[in-house]
């Protein structure tokens, strides 16, 4: 379906208004009028797009500004923003690849950060075969802070397993957990202090729950560094300066926004069935089910979700996804609609 507006807690379809609990705008921020007068007023003092090459003798200051802010919030020594977050993965994995004899992938991991040649994690169930040889190695393990279909972050208690003889890069794909999950929002990359790593790196897109346009790398500074001055860096498109001027501009916003969510999810919980809770959690604001015609079912109650194929899933995703604009009566009406079909 087309729309000719954006789709903030209610969408227009075919001249119908529905409810709307789809997308991954989780804090509300692309139609929270202060936080798009930041944006606007970004525009105007940094320009709607800034096309020149990072390494040019004239630099914005704003990419340092926001990008030393960035790196304090999710607790890396130094980040790099550029303009998606699946082009922060192919630099990653572009620079890795120089360092790195093997790659493996945490199932269904998000395909932007998925290297060409990159071998299943696990086989059969078990680490796969490679990981527990006496082979000396250094290898890259690619994976989802949050997977399609699951409401708890990835456990990455199977680091402990692997062989000692490997030397484990982690490769952290947060785009949607950050502004979510751990401190303020910050993700679960400060959380991850497994003493089998010898290096971790975190990838993002910035749209999500940030309501950014761009993508973020974060690691140690010698990473960055490094990244920072390899070609493909230098000659790509930057971040959208106005977007991280709102950064900057609205730490405010975030916080009153991430506690408006977190009301909402409790609210939202106090209401549900018990045999719905029991399978979700309160500290995300994704629902998943797998039901045939739930997609329908709940059109017919005048509620729209977001439901589609997925590349690493054989079944369509039906997301319910919950805002931080969404309203009591938004929630009461979801909830109702949710026990019935329980």
């Amino acid at each position: 379906m087309k729309v000719d507006a954006f789709p903030d807690r209610t969408i227009t379809v075919d001249d119908k208004n529905y409810l709307y609990f789809g997308g991954t705008a989780y804090l509300g921020l692309a139609t929270h009028k202060e936080f798009q007068n930041h944006i606007i007023e970004g525009i105007r003092k940094w320009g709607a797009f800034f096309g020149s090459s990072r390494n040019a003798n004239v630099k914005l200051s704003i990419y340092d500004i926001a990008e030393s802010e960035l790196a304090e919030w999710v607790k890396a020594e130094a980040t790099a923003t550029v303009s998606s977050g699946a082009l922060a993965g192919k630099l990653v994995l572009d620079y890795l690849s120089k360092t790195s004899s093997s790659f493996f992938h945490y199932p269904k991991t998000h395909p932007a950060i998925v290297a060409k040649d990159s071998l299943p994690l696990f086989v059969n169930g078990k680490l796969h075969p490679k990981l527990t040889d006496q082979h000396k190695e250094h290898i890259m393990i690619s994976a989802d802070a949050m997977l399609a279909l699951e409401v708890y972050p990835t456990s990455f208690s199977f680091l402990e397993t692997i062989s000692e003889y490997k030397t484990i890069t982690l490769l952290l794909d947060e785009s949607h957990s950050i502004g979510l999950l751990g401190e303020s929002g910050c993700g679960i990359y400060s959380s991850i202090n497994s003493a089998r790593l010898k290096q971790k790196i975190m990838v993002s897109s910035l749209s999500k729950a940030l309501g950014l346009s761009g993508g973020l790398i974060a690691g140690n500074r010698l990473m960055i560094n490094d990244i920072k001055n390899e070609s493909a860096f230098i000659s790509s498109s930057s971040a959208n300066p106005a977007y991280l001027h709102a950064f900057v501009k609205g730490h405010d916003i975030y916080e009153v926004q991430q506690k408006n969510l977190k009301s909402n999810m409790a609210f939202l919980f106090s209401l549900l069935k018990p045999e719905i809770v029991e399978s979700q959690n309160e500290g995300y604001p994704v629902l998943y089910f797998q039901k045939e015609g739930f997609y329908n079912s709940l059109l017919k109650r005048g509620i729209i979700i977001t439901s589609f194929e997925y590349p690493s899933y054989t079944l369509p995703m039906n997301r319910v996804v919950i805002t931080a604009n969404h309203t009591k009566e938004d929630l009461k009406t979801l909830a109702s609609a949710l026990n019935q079909m329980a």
